[in-house]
């Protein structure tokens, strides 16, 4: 069966350029948030080398578990090495229920595979990253006309659709996310679950929430064997999309 490569691993092109200077004093934002982001990068950069790891980050992986309202970020020094958790932070509200996005309007966070498409220091919402929603998978099961699009993982702890955080989290976690970026990660992923398929009570909600959504149950199940590679391995797989929509490992 013919697969769609999905653009989801890092991709770096030539000699990398380490970050120079401070990065919360490029990241654009206002003078009172960078302000703010200069204390918090001090604090970063402290927690990051008491784990082992470079300030800034070099790559990140971030993924979410809506069920769950978490958020973790994943960080590593180089792609010899393992992904280590750097923290995991409390998701404010989730919109709407289990279950993938498919059209504009639901209210639905988005489920599946995306990467940080846009950086907005300006934000309506303290600062916001934007996700590349709709996907390829996305395009596929979504409604053809209206997907819907501006899913961010934002501050402000309010969300139609999004994943919000408290505005001191999402400093740091667009601080981390910002520092990859400079240092060369074109495609920082974020991974979107709708549980933590480890814990057992969130999949027992999961069971009797979808006891009757064959469809659902379908493509949870092609979400899975990506959580469960990145938990035996503690590094992303080759993530393909086929004609049917569903996600695929392809290594």
């Amino acid at each position: 069966m013919k697969r769609i490569f999905f653009g989801l691993i890092i991709m770096v092109c030539g000699k990398m350029v380490l970050a120079q200077g401070p990065v919360s004093q490029q990241v654009g934002a206002s003078p009172q948030i960078t302000a703010e982001l200069l204390q918090k990068e001090n604090v970063l950069r402290d927690e990051f080398a008491k784990k082992g790891l470079l300030w800034p980050a070099r790559e990140v992986y971030i993924r979410s578990f809506k069920y769950d309202s978490q958020l973790e970020v994943w960080v590593r020094n180089d792609d010899s090495q393992e992904f280590k958790l750097f923290k995991t932070y409390k998701v404010c509200v989730m919109a709407g229920t289990i279950g993938p996005k498919r059209i504009e309007g639901d209210y639905q966070v988005p489920e599946g595979f995306y990467y940080i498409s846009q950086f907005n220091p300006r934000s309506e919402y303290h600062l916001s990253l934007k996700l590349n929603y709709p996907n390829e998978s996305d395009k596929i099961l979504s409604d053809k006309l209206k997907p819907g699009e501006g899913i961010y993982i934002h501050g402000d702890c309010v969300s139609v659709g999004c994943i919000p955080l408290q505005n001191f989290q999402i400093d740091e976690v667009y601080l981390i996310a910002m520092g990859a970026k400079l240092n060369g990660e074109s495609f920082i992923p974020v991974h979107v679950f709708p549980i933590r398929f480890s814990n057992r009570q969130s999949l027992d909600y999961y069971t009797k929430y979808s006891f009757d959504d064959v469809d659902l149950q379908h493509f949870t199940a092609s979400l899975k064997p990506v959580y469960d590679y990145f938990e035996a391995n503690r590094t992303l797989p080759l993530i393909g999309v086929a004609p049917n929509g569903d996600y695929d490992i392809l290594n």
